[in-house]
């Protein structure tokens, strides 16, 4: 008989302990879906999310309600996101600085998507090495923003002063430098993708000189050059964390798909209106489309920022994001 009650406890325990873990399994998987409104900016930042985008809409993706818009300018993204219109934005990497200071920490950063997408191009054949600018005239846009900032700081690195050494005519659009570029023999111009390859494609005169991204690795400073990163609402993350992995883990494989089916990709970036496909399918490879958190994005992102800092304290938001600026995936 005792030998019954033991065992008969021992059972009434097991199936406990069985409950108990399947009711933590389904709190885990069975969080009520919530409304997800996503912003991106036209351009690669945008590229990276098409596959998650279409596959939401076809109704594959079900664990939450995703909502995807496309931006032309950060000027329609950052009051959207301020006023709670939007949770999740893909945005310049120093505006989310920018957004993190003006909210007092209203926003954190999820994860790095666009490495440099910024290239020195010619139309001649006159440059193969950083210090070949010098004595040249360069036709660039992004003044008093990151494309500038970057350039002033890989030239200083390399020891070339850009007031001095090379002369820089700024336009108020990439589409000037094209036409300039367009229009003159040995012309040279910093552009970024996908403008690099729409010149290309109008003229077989066009070559890519320099890689920016490459030349600011080779300067071996504890940071990248950064394009875009995916921002959210702080409030957001913290009301919706099963939300906001499960938009990282479908993002994540998005920009997989995208650099692993370039053809498909650039198809779907058509659809949604970001660039024609035969550009697409050139471009994507040079975007440098990636999906990067936790420390990494913490160390590559942090550092770049600390460059913009020196460079001009206004292009972060006067000071550098507190450690509750970045997001700790998983």
């Amino acid at each position: 008989m005792k030998k019954f009650a033991k065992l008969l406890l021992f059972m009434v325990i097991g199936m406990a302990l069985m409950t108990g873990c399947g009711s933590a399994k389904d709190a885990r998987t069975s969080a009520e879906p919530v409304a997800v409104n996503v912003i991106a900016l036209k351009g690669p930042t945008a590229m990276g999310m098409v596959d998650f985008m279409d596959r939401a809409q076809a109704g594959a993706i079900t664990d939450n309600d995703y909502h995807f818009e496309i931006a032309a300018t950060a000027d329609e993204v950052t009051p959207k996101l301020v006023q709670g219109q939007v949770d999740i934005a893909a945005v310049p990497a120093n505006l989310a600085s920018v957004l993190y200071n003006n909210t007092e920490g209203g926003v954190q950063v999820l994860a790095v998507n666009t490495l440099g997408v910024i290239y020195i191009v010619e139309s001649g054949d006159m440059v193969s090495d950083i210090s070949d600018l010098k004595g040249k005239m360069v036709y660039a846009s992004g003044k008093g923003a990151t494309p500038e900032y970057a350039l002033n700081f890989i030239l200083e690195q390399n020891g070339i002063d850009p007031e001095k050494d090379l002369t820089i005519e700024w336009k108020s659009e990439h589409a000037e430098c094209l036409s300039a570029l367009m229009a003159e023999e040995n012309a040279i111009a910093m552009l970024p993708q996908p403008f690099v390859t729409t010149a290309q494609t109008k003229s077989d005169k066009i070559r890519v000189a320099l890689d920016l991204t490459e030349e600011w690795d080779k300067l071996d400073v504890d940071s990248s050059l950064l394009t875009g990163v995916v921002v959210a609402r702080k409030e957001f993350v913290e009301s919706n964390p099963s939300a906001v992995e499960a938009f990282m883990e479908h993002y994540g494989a998005s920009v997989t798909f995208v650099n692993e089916n370039v053809e498909d990709a650039a198809a779907l970036i058509e659809k949604y209106d970001i660039v024609p496909s035969a550009v697409a399918v050139r471009a994507v490879p040079q975007c440098n489309i990636v999906f990067i958190t936790g420390d990494e994005m913490k160390r590559k992102l942090s550092g770049y920022l600390a460059v913009l800092l020196e460079q001009n304290p206004k292009a972060v938001g006067g000071k550098l994001p507190d450690d509750d600026f970045y997001y700790a995936h998983g």
